[in-house]
């Protein structure tokens, strides 16, 4: 039986991952780097950068850190000012709250996180929330799950996992934890070998479990 539920935060509780796709895509092409979308999923799945390409095209350190933090500038415009909002997505984790323990583990930086969920009210039905440089290594290692489960106290057979991609998969798979994928076009290609179960959308969340 199932007591605790770890959500992944960007494309399942957010509808971000377009945006922090497009905020690479822009810097990375003013450098004069193509980055398909193709390759930037192959470089996150891993866990790495998208401004591995910079490296590879021979950009110094202090030239790939000012590109990097042009891009978090834009980032947080997008995630200012267009909607990323995924429907109901409140009422849901109401409604889940009232029988789980609930978390977020997330790879975002504690300052997108709270940005992104201010006056959302999606946290409010948290009982915690894990962002990047918190745990050891970051996903696609076991160590951000295990943390989140280590909250609670709990049994690995007694959680389970919502993410939208194959890192977060792995990372679940990692750490001995069940996971549900749930439907995201952006993530659409990845690979969900080790997933336990999919779904279209949280609101089928409650009856799978």
């Amino acid at each position: 039986m199932k007591k605790y539920i770890l959500f992944d935060n960007d494309g399942v509780l957010v509808e971000t991952e377009k945006w922090y796709f497009q905020a690479n895509l822009d810097v990375l092409k003013e450098m004069g780097i193509e980055l398909t979308q193709e390759r930037y999923l192959e470089i996150m799945v891993k866990g790495q950068s998208a401004f591995l390409l910079a490296e590879e095209e021979g950009f110094d350190s202090v030239h790939v850190e000012k590109a990097r933090d042009k891009r978090n500038e834009l980032y947080q415009h997008y995630i200012r000012t267009e909607d990323i909002e995924i429907k109901d997505v409140n009422s849901i984790l109401s409604t889940l709250s009232k029988k789980y323990k609930m978390g977020i583990v997330t790879s975002s930086r504690r300052v997108d996180f709270e940005l992104i969920h201010k006056g959302r009210g999606i946290t409010d039905h948290m009982d915690f929330v894990l962002c990047s440089g918190e745990y050891k290594r970051s996903k696609p290692h076991p160590d951000p799950y295990l943390k989140g489960l280590d909250y609670f106290k709990g049994k690995k057979s007694e959680a389970i996992v919502v993410e939208d991609s194959q890192r977060g998969l792995m990372s679940a798979h990692k750490a001995g934890i069940d996971c549900v994928i749930v439907h995201n076009e952006f993530t659409l290609n990845h690979d969900f070998t080790h997933a336990k179960h999919f779904i279209q959308g949280l609101e089928d969340l409650e009856s799978l479990l």
